[in-house]
């Protein structure tokens, strides 16, 4: 299936944040509530406006990220949905995903926002260590995160993801494992594990370059890696991408969409989106991004998805490949689907890239059968170098 003609996905940045966390990224904004109102206004602008292109796709997922979305009261959440909605067709039975800090979360407020159509919720439990919480300038403990999942089940949520980051500076083994093991006790439908990027920029990383706190250990990272792995499969939760792990039926779609390589739209300060054929980003600033929306009028005529995009590429093959292969190999139950391959780029993957295959396949790194692609077991572990093995195909 090809970009134009898979379903859609949307993805609504919402860049406010109450504290600077460490390791956030740039465009998220901290002390900024006043804007909020203002910056309401212009992204559901923004989305008349995309819809003028875009409104014949059908829509099954949208994803509300951040930042923190849930500091927006269930008024301002039902505002955009309903904008979208609207605007876009969106299947009846769409996934519709909120991120939350769990401190901003009563039964009341998630009691509200099921009524307004969102039924998957990502909570940013990040650690049952303290200190890594204050290390993060995080407002919660894991008694919080506790109480926020007995609030969602109590207002009907079944499908609950949280998200834990590992490898953070000075974090031990034991860490890890009682971060897990209390994390499992909350029965989530989803996990999303990621070891911790120090981008650069971020106060993280100038605590860890200066010396204050210590580089995270690659041979650490990995036996956090596994000992996850193995406990999640234990609690019968099933890896189905490097870093994702699930109940039966609670696959995430909306990440699914990018994993595959097929198109969302971003919306808001600072997101980024892939749509006919171009990677577009959106002004990053909240300040400017509103004024860009403001009396914007009806001009038709404009080349740009939206007025308030920033920069827009177009993706030449060579990065329509690199990409694809990225992606899908993250997929560790799907893979790269060899006939969606050949629908793509007119050629079956192992014969455009018959070294690299063999050559994998022989180190026991690839798994392949006559319907995909995929990373075995043992290369998980070693995506990096097997993305390599195939970057070098594609620029040979």
């Amino acid at each position: 299936m090809t970009p134009s003609e898979s379903k859609l996905s949307l993805y609504i940045h919402i860049p406010f944040c109450t504290v600077r966390c460490g390791y956030c990224a740039f465009n998220t904004y901290t002390n900024m509530e006043r804007h909020i109102p203002a910056y309401l206004e212009a992204l559901c602008s923004e989305l008349a406006y995309a819809a003028r292109k875009a409104s014949h796709r059908r829509v099954h997922t949208v994803y509300f990220g951040g930042g923190s979305p849930s500091l927006l009261n269930p008024r301002q959440v039902e505002r955009i949905f309903s904008q979208v909605g609207r605007q876009f067709r969106l299947d009846a039975d769409a996934e519709v995903s909120l991120e939350a800090n769990p401190n901003d979360l009563s039964e009341v407020y998630l009691r509200d926002l099921r009524a307004i159509g969102i039924n998957r919720l990502s909570i940013g439990m990040q650690s049952a260590n303290a200190a890594i919480l204050q290390m993060f300038d995080r407002l919660h403990d894991f008694d919080t995160v506790e109480a926020a999942m007995l609030f969602a089940r109590r207002a009907g949520f079944d499908n609950v993801n949280l998200d834990v980051i590992f490898g953070s500076p000075g974090e031990t083994l034991a860490d890890w494992r009682e971060t897990i093991q209390l994390a499992l006790r909350l029965s989530p439908d989803h996990f999303s594990l990621y070891g911790l990027e120090l981008k650069g920029g971020t106060r993280l990383r100038q605590q860890v370059d200066a010396g204050e706190l210590p580089r995270p250990d690659d041979d650490l990272f990995a036996d956090m890696y596994e000992f996850a792995s193995a406990a999640l499969t234990h609690a019968d939760y099933d890896q189905y991408e490097i870093s994702n792990w699930r109940k039966p039926g609670k696959t995430c779609r909306h990440n699914l969409q990018y994993w595959r390589n097929l198109e969302y739209i971003g919306f808001g300060a600072g997101a980024h989106g892939f749509y006919d054929g171009c990677r577009f980003s959106i002004i990053a600033a909240p300040e400017r991004y509103i004024a860009a929306l403001r009396n914007v009028g009806d001009n038709r005529a404009a080349s740009s998805l939206t007025p308030a995009v920033a920069k827009s590429t177009p993706v030449s093959e060579s990065d329509d490949l690199y990409e694809t292969i990225m992606m899908g190999l993250r997929l560790t139950r799907e893979g790269i689907n060899r006939a969606s391959f050949r629908e793509r780029f007119d050629c079956d993957m192992i014969d455009m890239f018959p070294e690299a295959t063999q050559k994998l396949r022989a180190a026991g790194l690839l798994d392949v059968s006559p319907a995909r692609l995929r990373l075995s077991e043992s290369g998980r572990l070693l995506s990096n170098l097997v993305i390599r093995e195939f970057v070098a195909g594609i620029n040979s």
